[in-house]
């Protein structure tokens, strides 16, 4: 009976203990985050007039989104051919950036210019490559109306325009492949006006090459075997070179990821040079044409790897001055494209 009495007293303790317990309050719901949209106003950069007005523009939105609703009012300008700008006067702003981080209030004005029709870079870097393959295997062969009609169809004598013709070939289908396989690039497109200058000058350089090369008068090297010998093997040294950087370059990004980095040196001893240098794949280009002067001993190859040395270091310039400004832990060792000269 006394256990019975204690188990019944145990039991209507818990339940007025249960009873006397207040049950915990829900806890009232999470106010959404209130969205401020913008209102953007997009204006012709030349007459200032007024060409859309993009209402309740989510503030996360890209400038390429931004492209992207111009284009449905406007289909002739693609997004490729827009170029929007803050100012007048000011740089036009990258697709990438977003429209809450940019110096503009809830209400923005960009002002648009038409960049023109458009090529992506991987036709132009097939077109500026495919001519002088052709163009060069057109004067090796001498086809007609070339040189005097006696020398139609015929072959040099000397077998250092045998070799010419082979590496001049190997460099440009190198180039053709590795634009399809190999580069990523990041540039999106490029005004179709500017190939007709970058097609002209490969061309006609190729073309001027080919034709004293190949030429029925040619005479080889001066110093014979032994600097054709050197030429090639500075070439072929360089042409791996080359290629070993634009693999190391293509390894450092993944494919459509926009995040820059720091080339550093792999494994590859060809990638070593990134020690001293920011650009290598223009140093080695420019070894290569050296070597190419220096097997055929012409003098439109020498000005035409005079001229790719300044063009080259220009680019290679910009490039190292756009390293320092992105990151300051730079290696201060490195030069832009001869290492420790310029």
């Amino acid at each position: 009976m006394d256990i019975l009495a204690l188990e019944a007293k145990s039991q209507n303790g818990a339940e007025s203990e249960k009873k006397s317990t207040p049950k915990p309050k829900a806890k009232p719901p999470k106010k959404a985050k209130r969205i401020v949209y913008f209102e953007v106003e997009i204006v012709d950069l030349k007459t200032k007039e007024k060409l859309l007005l993009l209402d309740k523009v989510e503030p996360t939105a890209t400038v390429l989104d931004i492209k992207a609703l111009f284009h449905k009012s406007y289909p002739k300008w693609y997004p490729a051919r827009q170029s929007l700008r803050l100012d007048p006067k000011g740089k036009s702003l990258r697709d990438e950036e977003i429209l809450q981080t940019l110096p503009v209030g809830t209400t923005a004005s960009f002002y648009f210019s038409d960049l023109g029709p458009q090529l992506t870079w991987g036709t132009v870097f097939l077109s500026e490559c495919v001519g002088p393959l052709i163009l060069y295997l057109m004067f090796y062969f001498r086809l007609p109306f070339i040189y005097s009609p006696k020398y139609d169809f015929t072959t040099s004598k000397h077998w250092v325009v045998h070799l010419a013709c082979m590496c001049h070939s190997f460099h440009y289908m190198k180039r053709i492949l590795e634009t399809l396989f190999v580069h990523r690039i990041s540039h999106g497109t490029m005004p179709l006006r500017n190939i007709f200058k970058n097609c002209g000058y490969y061309w006609c350089s190729a073309a001027w090459m080919a034709y004293y090369i190949n030429h029925p008068l040619y005479t080889p090297p001066y110093y014979g075997q032994q600097q054709i010998n050197t030429g090639l093997y500075i070439f072929l040294f360089c042409q791996v070179g080359n290629f070993s950087i634009h693999i190391a370059l293509r390894n450092l990004k993944s494919q459509g990821s926009k995040v820059k980095k720091i080339p550093y040196p792999t494994k590859n001893p060809f990638t070593w040079i990134f020690w001293l240098v920011s650009c290598p794949n223009y140093t080695y280009e420019l070894g290569s044409w050296i070597g190419f002067t220096v097997m055929t001993q012409c003098v439109p190859v020498a000005f035409f790897t005079l001229v790719a040395f300044v063009q080259m270091t220009v680019w290679a310039k910009g490039k190292h001055r756009s390293y320092l400004k992105e990151f300051r832990d730079y290696p201060t060792l490195r030069s832009s494209i001869l290492p420790f000269i310029l």
